[in-house]
């Protein structure tokens, strides 16, 4: 830690004197260790969307087939019947941590890891010394792509994770398809809408969750999801991959997707009596809020009611590029707009609130407002908000703190929620 600390403020994440750093220290780690990943099935699951939701599908689904599980997301940990929150703000953690989990996972008698595994980690190598059993791509959209200088280095360094897995689960309806699907393996498998070997018919979308038929070559069955929308069909279909390539009976595969409940802090609703509808997710970049304002947008119409959106973009320099066009974005389907706070780290909140109004035409007053506090942009929409409306808390999820000026403060957008419907609740009674 001393070496990055020395060398950090005069190099680029990308330096290759840095990037062989994070490889010297992930060997150790895996040395150190014992090599803990080659004793467990590892199942490393990568994409731009979708992989904290995945992830989780995968270690139900494997503990109901009988197997003893091992998970690591940006949400939660799993190990065996234990489960705890993720408080570290990372999602793939450093190579010394993810050595050490797997080195528990084997004491503790897990036949199986399920990770997270993010572009940022593939690049610095901190999965190194972990071989992959089965890889999974979800989707690929730009995200991150400031930190890899462009969106081919991006590809390419989500392309790591399936250098020399032994089975490939790809989306065929992803636009880089191709691009993976040509890296040799033992065993590819394909999923999409109409094309692979895990498909969609009969598609059925409302604001409680999805029904769909997923076929298979082992046969069709009906689906009932609790999860709403278009991309967790996705999900699902690419957890019910992964079933085929472990032989896992379709009708547990059913029964699983089934009780699927959603990821906390991913489409989680918040129910305090009120009436109107108040959800917190995660959906932070350009292709995950257009899907979650889409969806949410339709729903709101077809009950007849209005979306209003709290949302605040990530500084530290994150794509600023993109912050505009999720004003953009927020313009076309918000009914109400409340730009706020997210993690701002050590960037002016007031800058980044300004960068995102770019890209929204209304004025502020009308049906948009600009409040740096968090929390009072958010009371702000509750009580804003009237029978069958829509109250979209974006950007955080079940994040338990804010980073701000260097201080990582307590929060949890689905706690302050609660509170604020609760002081609504009573101002009213």
């Amino acid at each position: 830690m001393f070496l990055k600390r020395l060398i950090r403020p005069f190099v680029s994440d990308l330096n290759p004197l840095l990037l062989a750093y994070h490889r010297i220290v992930a060997m150790m780690a895996a040395i150190y260790y014992g090599f803990p990943g080659r004793k467990l099935r590892v199942i490393g699951v990568t994409g731009t969307n979708g992989k904290t939701t995945v992830v989780n599908m995968l270690a139900k689904l494997l503990t109901a087939s009988g197997k003893k599980v091992g998970m690591a997301s940006t949400v939660n940990f799993q190990l065996g019947e234990r489960m705890w929150m993720n408080e570290t703000k990372m999602s793939t953690q450093s190579a010394f941590f993810i050595q050490k989990f797997l080195h528990q996972m084997v004491t503790a008698g897990c036949e199986y890891a399920v990770l997270e595994i993010t572009s940022h980690a593939l690049v610095q190598s901190r999965t190194w010394g972990v071989n992959i059993d089965v890889a999974v791509l979800t989707n690929v959209t730009g995200d991150h792509v400031e930190y890899h200088g462009g969106m081919e280095e991006y590809v390419k360094a989500k392309m790591k994770l399936f250098d020399g897995a032994k089975i490939s689960i790809l989306n065929h309806d992803d636009p880089y398809f191709s691009d993976f699907c040509a890296i040799p393996c033992d065993k590819k498998l394909f999923y999409g809408l109409e094309a692979g070997e895990c498909r969609a018919d009969d598609i059925r979308l409302s604001a409680s969750g999805t029904t769909f038929v997923l076929k298979t070559p082992d046969g069709d069955i009906g689906i009932s999801l609790r999860l709403p929308g278009l991309p967790n069909i996705y999900n699902s279909l690419a957890v019910a991959c992964v079933a085929l390539a472990e032989k896992i009976p379709l009708k547990i595969t059913q029964k699983v997707l089934g009780n699927i409940e959603p990821v906390a802090g991913r489409y989680e609703v918040i129910d305090e009596g009120q009436d109107f509808h108040v959800v917190v997710d995660y959906a932070h970049n350009i292709d995950a809020m257009k899907n979650v304002l889409e969806m949410y947008h339709g729903i709101a119409r077809e009950q007849q009611g209005r979306l209003l959106v709290v949302f605040g973009a990530t500084g530290g320099g994150r794509d600023k590029g993109k912050r505009s066009i999720l004003g953009n974005l927020l313009d076309q389907y918000a009914d109400f707009i409340f730009l706020t706070d997210d993690d701002p780290y050590e960037e002016d909140e007031w800058g980044i609130i300004r960068m995102v109004a770019e890209g929204i035409s209304r004025s502020e007053g009308e049906r948009f407002w600009m409040i740096p506090s968090r929390r009072e942009a958010m009371r702000l929409a509750l009580n804003l908000a009237q029978p069958s409306d829509i109250v979209l808390v974006a950007g955080k999820g079940a994040e338990p703190v804010q980073m701000i000026y260097g201080q990582r403060r307590p929060w949890d957008d689905r706690r302050i929620a609660q509170e604020l419907l609760t002081e609504l609740k009573n101002a009213s009674a």
